[in-house]
């Protein structure tokens, strides 16, 4: 697709730059794994690692050659595979702990700082291998440093998995007494999905569907900070301005990643995927969705009004990004993550935000409950339940919800935990204290909805 651009228009880009965070959050690369699959793990663990260090070898290397070339920073050179547990299906529980380690390698050979795809899709039952998967995700968490889990629990057309919901809320307490050293920062490195995209360049939750090419390249593009400026400069704007005016830098955001993903694509002789339009904030001050919330007129994020301004900014960020590019994917919108987002993290110290208040808002942004720092002693079934109830959001409103809750080991509410980086700090924010064992306990699968009839 060719490009042009005014002299107007690289001014413009080069100040939102410089003064507002703009960034390309991750040019995310998926590989297929799939022709690597062989009874004997070690001989599936080399040819999982050679074919990565082959098709990623030079992405970061390109990518800072992108950097230098349009100016423009982009923070995260990533690598997303096939979920192993459809490569490793005959493999042992040490053998996939040996997986793993062998994608951990990897990522660490080719300058990554995340590999995604240690992921197993368990909407209507399990294999073996997925049970094996699962089992080895504490251990996988806490011995490596690169390596991302995902498991999807439920879809619009299968119900939810019940079982598997479950078994997750153990898993995620296990990954976070694994890792209490550093409180629970394992669990920050696990998503649990309903509706999970193949394309999602975003981490912890990428991985490189079944229906994709062998090899692709996918963009995630951020801006919260432009999208913040443009709406700090207009506080007389009725709604229907408003939208408009985020629409319009929606499109100039976008329009970059398209740029970016397309040349990248030419450059590693790889086929271009898709450019995830969502806003990623980070602990930075002023690269923070909550107060793009605040900008548009609320006293704190999470006051009443918060889940109908998160609604006009992810409708108006969708509608501009799909006008810049034919190839629009992945999760598409705005995140609310807690530690990540200076903001966020903020208006849930000061009482504002609290995790039910987060759940309503998911119900019309991108992903769903994230980063969430919770108390040490919340139970297996309190954080089951929690996965439950958002994947009962992503299922009936058939969109993707995602799960990434931190149970810190000795923490109570009103504590504070240091992740450091992008992944931030948060206050560890309180639950509800009456207890839903029996509930999460019965197990099963809960039906489809009847959307999942219509075509």
């Amino acid at each position: 697709m060719p490009f042009s651009y005014t002299p107007e228009e690289i001014f413009e880009t080069i100040r939102m730059v410089e003064l507002e965070n703009l960034d390309i959050r991750t040019i995310t690369m998926g590989i297929s794994l799939r022709d690597c699959a062989d009874p004997d793990a070690r001989a599936a663990g080399k040819k999982i690692y050679e074919k990565i260090v082959r098709q990623a070898g030079n992405l970061v290397e390109i990518g800072e050659e992108l950097e230098r070339t349009f100016g423009i920073p982009i923070i995260n050179k990533r690598v997303a595979v096939t979920p192993i547990a459809l490569v490793a299906e005959s493999c042992s529980l040490d053998d996939y702990a040996y997986l793993g380690r062998v994608l951990d390698e990897a990522a660490g050979e080719i300058g990554i700082n995340f590999i995604g795809g240690y992921a197993a899709l368990v909407h209507k039952g399990f294999t073996e291998g997925d049970r094996k998967l699962i089992a080895s995700i504490p251990q996988v968490l806490s011995e490596t440093e690169r390596v991302c889990a995902a498991v999807n629990v439920g879809t619009t057309k299968a119900g939810i998995n019940m079982d598997a919901v479950y078994l997750m809320g153990q898993i995620i307490k296990e990954t976070a007494e694994k890792t209490a050293s550093e409180d629970g920062i394992g669990c920050t490195k696990l998503v649990v999905f309903c509706n999970a995209p193949e394309d999602n360049p975003f981490m912890a939750g990428a991985f490189h569907g079944i229906g994709e090419p062998d090899c692709v390249i996918n963009i995630g593009v951020s801006g919260p900070g432009v999208i913040l400026n443009v709406v700090r400069h207009h506080p007389d704007a009725d709604f229907g301005t408003l939208a408009s005016i985020i629409k319009q830098t929606a499109f100039k955001i976008t329009r970059m990643g398209e740029l970016i993903g397309r040349t990248a694509s030419r450059r590693l002789g790889v086929p271009f995927g898709v450019v995830d339009l969502s806003l990623a904030p980070t602990p930075a001050v002023g690269d923070s969705v909550a107060e793009i919330l605040e900008a548009m007129g609320l006293e704190k994020c999470g006051a009443p009004g918060s889940t109908a301004a998160l609604a006009v900014l992810n409708d108006a960020v969708k509608k501009g990004g799909a006008m810049a590019s034919s190839y629009v994917g992945g999760l598409s919108g705005a995140f609310i993550p807690v530690s990540e987002d200076e903001g966020m993290a903020r208006a849930a110290a000061a009482g504002a935000l609290t995790v039910e208040k987060l759940e309503a808002m998911t119900c019309i942004c991108s992903v769903g409950l994230d980063m969430i720092v919770l108390p040490g002693d919340t139970s297996a079934e309190t954080i089951a339940a929690i996965i439950a109830d958002e994947a009962a959001i992503g299922m009936i409103n058939k969109k993707t919800t995602g799960v990434r809750l931190i149970p810190a080991p000795g923490k109570r509410p009103g504590d504070y935990v240091e992740f450091g980086g992008l992944l931030g700090r948060a206050p560890v924010m309180a639950v509800n204290r009456y207890r839903p064992d029996a509930f999460v306990k019965r197990g099963g699968r809960i039906p489809a909805p009847l959307q999942a009839l219509t075509n």
